[in-house]
């Protein structure tokens, strides 16, 4: 494995506008010769094209009750428009990319998280040699959240919704990055008082989750959090809404947002 370090990145469609700078901070990594991987959401496209198509939309803890229709637009959307406009604009501004989706090539198994979900898939493994190989040879993956399904020792042919933070964290744990960031529209996490929260130990976010201080949406980027420090992984959720935030976070240590750290390497 070389010895350039990796990041990985969530990005989500909230994110991501006509002056959002993530996708050259992106770039820029990657040419200081970071080894930079994308995990995307896109849960605000899905929700509008369900609209258009009149199917109703439900959320269980968080999380999107995925039936047969609605895979349907899931991968879709995921799979094709989200990930290929991404490719392409990161192409555009110079860096080299490579979209795909968990089903391919079988990066990431899963196994179905819970009936009351749907098509939603709970992370088996994600194959980290094929991530390794890509970012070694100088790609930039950009991740669609979807899975395989596997189940009896076998891959079936049954694609799975994945939730994009959780499958962010899980890459970071099986690549074991230097650092996992979310780009979300919030100010990081916020504590009982409302205000946004510097810096977190692990045992400190697991009990603001336990209090309900956390909770809808940054459950999933909390707990992803928490996974990828079990692999000494530094991570932090930040405000991508300002200018140059990742690279702000990387290169000078300025967080807009929270870090979450092991005890012992609180930042």
């Amino acid at each position: 494995m070389s010895e350039s370090p990796i990041i990985v990145v969530k990005i989500g469609g909230s994110t991501l506008g006509s002056h959002d700078t993530t996708l050259e901070d992106l770039v820029a990594l990657q040419q200081e010769g970071w080894r930079s991987a994308v995990v995307h959401g896109g849960g605000a496209a899905i929700s509008e094209w369900l609209d258009s198509r009149a199917t109703p939309t439900r959320f269980v803890r968080g999380l999107r009750v995925t039936d047969a229709e609605s895979l349907q637009v899931v991968v879709a959307v995921l799979a094709g428009l989200i990930n290929k406009e991404l490719v392409v604009a990161i192409s555009a501004l110079g860096g080299q990319a490579i979209g795909l989706s968990g089903a391919d090539g079988g990066l990431i198994r899963v196994r179905q998280l819970d009936p009351e979900l749907g098509y939603v898939g709970q992370i088996e493994r994600v194959d980290s040699d094929m991530l390794v190989r890509l970012l070694d040879a100088g790609y930039l993956p950009v991740v669609a959240p979807l899975g395989i399904l596997w189940e009896n020792q076998r891959l079936q042919s049954q694609i799975l919704n994945i939730n994009a933070d959780t499958v962010a964290g899980e890459m970071a744990f099986a690549l074991a990055a230097q650092w996992l960031v979310f780009l979300t529209d919030v100010a990081g996490v916020s504590g009982s008082d409302g205000a946004s929260l510097a810096r977190l130990s692990c045992q400190e976010a697991t009990a603001l989750i336990d209090q309900g201080t956390v909770s809808g949406g940054m459950i999933p980027k909390v707990e992803a959090c928490l996974r990828a420090c079990q692999g000494h992984t530094r991570t932090a959720i930040i405000d991508g809404r300002q200018p140059h935030a990742l690279l702000a976070a990387v290169q000078q240590g300025r967080f807009l947002g929270t870090t979450i750290a092991a005890g012992e390497e609180r930042p």
